[in-house]
């Protein structure tokens, strides 16, 4: 009897350290973690304007970036910009080089099963871009043309979804950036180039360029904040941040200074 009592306290001991164990090595530290170092590193491709881009000075700016800031003053830390291979975005996430990935990143359903999204906070739409004076004016024109884009980006994702569209076309170039991928649609290397809407107006409209979008466009999108899937604590302090300044104006003031207008959507 002695005995069965003693191998049942020593399963059940084993037990509560066995499920001890579990519930230690599942604890959610992200947000602590963040604080107690007192910076936050914030994953970007640094040629993506109006998101995140270097100036003629070469300092990073943007959108993205600007909000970035604000939530970072909000929460006490501080803020590292941290230029990354887009095509390798959630590797650097996963190996903890970053601490988030914040540029105009598109929510697929492929990117939410390996990484956890803030809120939708932006509405964009991948287009096709092309010179004025090219002629194209429908998807039906590009048959047998050249398409360029961005390597990793939600564009190639798009252009996969059309499949009608892709079987068309008689070459598909990838770019590592956007405004790579533009010089060359200029230079005539290309036909066409899809793209992020937003960063493509903003660019013909900074660069005065001889381009035009299309009406038509392949896909409409959400721009969100992504963190590592065990982070939840830590995304949920930014959300919590990013929609108090949704309700007291700031958010909508950032988008006034970038777009003329406020084209946010946290508080819609």
């Amino acid at each position: 009897m002695k005995k069965h009592l003693i191998s049942t306290f020593i399963l059940a001991t084993a037990l509560v350290l066995i499920f001890s164990g579990c519930s230690t090595s599942q604890k959610d530290n992200s947000w602590e973690n963040v604080k107690k170092k007192g910076e936050f590193v914030l994953g970007l491709d640094d040629s993506f304007p109006p998101m995140g881009f270097r100036d003629e000075n070469g300092e990073i700016v943007g959108f993205d970036i600007d909000i970035a800031k604000e939530v970072c003053s909000r929460l006490g830390i501080n803020l590292k910009l941290q230029p990354i291979n887009w095509d390798a975005k959630e590797q650097e996430l996963n190996t903890k080089n970053i601490d988030c990935i914040w540029n105009g990143l598109t929510i697929t359903p492929e990117r939410e099963q390996a990484l956890l999204f803030s809120k939708p906070y932006m509405n964009n739409r991948q287009v096709l871009v092309v010179r004025a004076d090219s002629g194209f004016t429908s998807l039906n024109d590009f048959a047998g043309k050249k398409l360029g884009l961005q390597a990793g980006s939600s564009a190639k994702d798009a252009l996969n979804g059309s499949e009608q569209f892709k079987a068309g076309l008689a070459e598909i170039v990838e770019f590592d950036e956007n405004m790579t991928a533009l010089m060359d649609l200029e230079q005539g290397g290309l036909d066409v180039v899809l793209m992020d809407e937003i960063v493509a107006r903003f660019y013909i409209q900074q660069k005065s360029k001889n381009y035009t979008v299309l009406d038509e466009a392949l896909a409409s999108e959400e721009y969100g904040i992504a963190f590592r899937k065990k982070d939840q604590k830590l995304m949920e302090k930014f959300q919590e941040t990013l929609d108090a300044m949704a309700e007291d104006g700031k958010l909508a003031a950032i988008s006034n200074q970038w777009f003329g207008e406020d084209i946010t959507v946290l508080s819609k």
